[in-house]
């Protein structure tokens, strides 16, 4: 498959369908969160799990990956059934679940509380990924999702926006607005650009998101805040990394890693 990541490691143990997902629903607190789809198993498949695929999001591309790897398991942060949906199984829905009974895999997603553990999480994981020691964690009209630090130097927003790049591996968009040089960072990954304006109550002078819309550019500038927006999908690679991860060593599991290129 061109273009595609795949990173693999660990055992060859079976694990009880059951025992994980309560395991992992446990781990991430998933009872504290009102989310806008299901988190844990959405899909069931065969009772027990050797082989884990994780991914970003559940796209026919990440299923016919996990089939070709003989997956028992998919991991996910974007799974299926969000508000709002159309109820109906036709189409590429009934595609993408034809798929995982056929093959009698087991999908399970977690996206708001991936996005906010403390150790595991997409936002724990960018901030180590760019070296921003995480000194805090603040709300904006929901869960505590969005994750400040300090800068150990202060760097200009060229400084910065070159950091993502070298960690992403793609050119933030930087929206102006905050001091020459910045030292306080807040962070949250996906379409968090919302959160600009919480993120300039608590006197931050930069924020980094995935996605960015027509507002932020005057909200920013208004605010006195630099903005970056590091891509949806570039930003969330890294949470369902650390989770298959930290599930394949505590069950001695098989796990691979299929990254899907996005540019969004």
């Amino acid at each position: 498959m061109p273009g595609v990541a795949i990173h693999c490691h660990g055992g060859r143990v079976l694990v009880a369908l059951n025992e994980l997902t309560a395991y992992t629903d446990d781990l991430l607190s998933i009872q504290d969160f009102r989310d806008y789809c299901p988190n844990g198993l959405q899909v069931e498949g065969r009772p027990e799990v050797r082989r884990i695929v994780s991914g970003v999001t559940a796209c026919q591309a990440l299923l016919d990956a996990a089939v070709a790897q003989q997956a028992d398991l998919i991991l996910v942060h974007h799974g299926y059934f969000w508000k709002g949906e159309a109820a109906a199984i036709t189409g590429l829905r009934r595609r993408r679940l034809g798929t995982l009974i056929s093959h009698d895999i087991s999908l399970l997603a977690y996206h708001l509380p991936l996005d906010a553990h403390p150790e595991l999480g997409n936002n724990a994981e960018l901030g180590r990924l760019l070296g921003i020691p995480v000194q805090g964690v603040f709300a904006a009209g929901g869960p505590p999702l969005i994750f400040w630090g300090e800068l150990p130097e202060p760097l200009p927003a060229a400084g910065l926006a070159a950091r993502i790049d070298s960690v992403l591996h793609r050119s933030p968009l930087h929206l102006p607005g905050g001091p020459a040089f910045i030292h306080r960072v807040g962070w949250c990954s996906g379409a968090a650009q919302s959160y600009l304006e919480a993120a300039a109550d608590q006197g931050l002078e930069a924020f980094i998101s995935g996605e960015v819309s027509e507002p932020t550019t005057h909200l920013a500038a208004e605010r006195g805040v630099h903005f970056f927006a590091a891509g949806h999908h570039a930003t969330e690679r890294y949470g369902v990394q650390a989770l298959g991860r930290h599930l394949a060593e505590k069950f001695s599991l098989q796990h691979t890693f299929i990254d899907l290129p996005n540019p969004v």
